[in-house]
């Protein structure tokens, strides 16, 4: 039997299962993945110059892309920030990478994170706009990352945006596609109920 990655997924499992279960009418009201952002935020490098490198480096290895650094818009004297200075490195996947390193997150990232047991769905990690953001402590947690060549451990913020309109249309998209959520059944049911307002 094949095993369908990400985007064969979609087509051919969840955009069925969304009309049937949600009443669409029309297939491109299901809401669909649109880009997977990866961020580490520069603040270590204000103490140590090489963090900027290490960061770099980090992304570039993880998602295969040149990362672009990010400037501050305004500044912020208690956090000795100035406008215009970098303060972080991003990098956006969009198509085929977004899907494949969604496909390695699911089956290979997650299930190295120390202790991990699943994703607490009542914790706030979809916003009202339905942008789903996970955090990793470590960035040794992906596969492309060797431990013996890590001198210094740090951590990334992650964000799914996709073309949903709230909480539940991203989170029952997510599911569907494999993401290892936790959840307790009265929130899956308010979720639901949510989905026919």
């Amino acid at each position: 039997m094949k095993i369908l990655n990400s985007k064969e997924r979609y087509k051919k499992e969840v955009v069925p299962k969304m009309m049937e279960e949600f009443d669409y009418v029309n297939k491109l009201a299901i809401p669909k993945l649109e880009k997977i952002t990866l961020n580490i935020g520069l603040g270590k490098s204000l103490t140590n110059k090489e963090f900027t490198k290490i960061a770099e480096e980090t992304l570039k290895r993880i998602s295969g892309q040149k990362p672009i650094l990010t400037k501050a818009k305004k500044s912020i004297s208690n956090f000795k920030i100035r406008e215009g200075m970098t303060i972080g490195i991003k990098v956006t996947l969009r198509g085929d990478k977004m899907y494949d390193f969604l496909d390695k997150l699911i089956h290979i990232t997650f299930p190295r994170v120390r202790d991990f047991r699943g994703i607490d769905v009542s914790k706030k990690h979809i916003d009202r706009q339905g942008s789903f953001s996970y955090g990793f402590k470590e960035h040794t947690v992906f596969p492309e990352i060797r431990g013996d060549e890590v001198e210094h451990i740090h951590g990334l913020e992650m964000t799914i945006t996709s073309t949903s309109k709230n909480r539940a249309e991203t989170y029952f998209l997510l599911k569907y596609l494999g993401m290892p959520f936790i959840v307790e059944e009265k929130l899956e049911k308010k979720l639901k109920e949510d989905f026919n307002k």
